[in-house]
């Protein structure tokens, strides 16, 4: 049974029913998002997260599982006569970041914050669960509730959640990001590739130190991580079909502590994005071939370290047209947009690889200044809580 995409711009009796109990609970999920928001914790060391969401969960009769995949956890709401099952994914880890805002909910975790929104992904799915459970009556499909550790850092932890059963016997998945630098009440959608693939790299430059004064006697290596960094640029302007996407990025430049000594080493390290994956194989596959190809040609070498990060998050059509319908349902057509894809990485890739299933963003720029995600004085506007877990309930409700 493909879900039912025919639904009228007004809403219907049981969906307006939820959507009420949803606006009623957004002063809990503001309360719920700046409790964690003061308590964060780093990717992979998450304890005391998942203990609230687990108990959360046990509160509202819910069957729950912990340590799902490692720290994940997973409850299920269970229909009478279910028809499908949709399954809806929050994270909730933090960021190594100090948190410089002046707000009474700042991180009292030094040097670790909630700067990347992950707080408020968690508030929204336990408002929209809590929904479920008040309004059981009118819910027709099996729900699984899944809480995610790990996003931020590789290997994340979707795929350790997968590899655990959280996606096991569910038909859809869906998820949504907010966005603190999208204007809030205005909500994005996008068929296709959505977030870049993210991969890493490292190349360690081995020349011949020697004297400053001196440098015919040298090879220099930081002379040929420089012309590398160049000869990087080709890849995204001569071997890249200009209709495809693809960032190739040096970070950093480590080498020597001297101004009058030329070192035997250099440390490049930089990022790659892209969404196609014969655009990712080839952007690999250059960027050794150069680095070792202009080191030799200086009579320098280079040896080439890359890690795979994410894969792109790719969104399926029809689930796609499922929330496009579902933001269509709740809000006007001026806020309900098509997003460009973005470059930063995403593990919800994982789950549409496994099963059907899209994600989306919700627009919460805050009012005055906006910082973007990964920023220290990072905030966004907490209406896109209940935006977020509205349009959960419009896509539940469709099938």
């Amino acid at each position: 049974m493909s879900p039912q995409t025919n639904l009228k711009p007004s809403l219907d009796e049981e969906l307006q029913a939820c959507v009420a109990t949803l606006e009623s609970l957004l002063p809990e999920m503001t309360e719920i998002r700046r409790h964690l928001h003061q308590y964060p914790e780093l990717s992979h060391q998450e304890v005391e997260t998942p203990k609230f969401i687990a108990e959360y969960y046990r509160k509202l009769g819910l069957d729950v599982r912990t340590e799902v995949g490692g720290r994940g956890v997973v409850a299920t709401f269970r229909a009478s006569e279910p028809v499908k099952t949709i399954a809806f994914r929050a994270d909730f880890d933090a960021l190594p970041i100090q948190d410089e805002k002046d707000v009474p909910y700042k991180s009292k975790n030094h040097g670790v914050s909630h700067a990347c929104g992950h707080d408020g992904h968690t508030a929204a799915l336990l408002g929209f669960a809590k929904t479920l459970v008040e309004n059981k009556d009118r819910i027709r499909n099996n729900v699984v509730l899944i809480h995610q550790f790990g996003e931020e850092l590789y290997p994340g932890g979707a795929m350790a959640m997968i590899e655990d059963g959280c996606l096991d016997g569910v038909d859809a998945v869906y998820g949504c990001h907010l966005q603190s630098m999208m204007p809030a009440a205005k909500m994005f959608f996008r068929e296709g590739f959505i977030q870049a693939a993210v991969d890493t790299f490292e190349i360690t430059v081995n020349g011949k130190g020697g004297h400053g004064a001196v440098p015919h006697e040298a090879i220099d290596p930081i002379v040929v991580a420089s012309h590398i960094v160049t000869a990087l640029q080709t890849i995204v302007s001569r071997s890249t079909d200009p209709l495809e996407q693809l960032v190739v990025s040096a970070g950093s430049i480590h080498a020597g502590d001297a101004n009058n000594v030329i070192p035997g080493e250099a440390v490049l390290t930089g990022t790659i994005r892209s969404y196609a994956p014969e655009t990712r194989k080839m952007a690999r596959e250059k960027l050794i071939k150069i680095a070792s190809s202009v080191a030799d040609a200086l009579d320098a070498r280079a040896e080439v370290e890359l890690e795979s990060g994410y894969d792109a998050l790719w969104n399926h059509p029809e689930e796609t047209k499922v929330v496009k319908k579902a933001m269509l349902t709740l809000f006007s057509e001026e806020d309900v947009l098509e997003t460009p894809p973005v470059m930063p990485g995403e593990d919800f890739s994982y789950y549409t690889q496994h099963v059907p299933g899209s994600f989306f963003f919700a627009g919460a720029r805050p009012e005055g200044e906006a910082y973007p995600h990964h920023h220290a004085k990072f905030d966004f506007d907490e209406s896109a809580m209940l935006n977020t877990a509205k349009t959960f309930m419009a896509i539940l409700h469709q099938y």
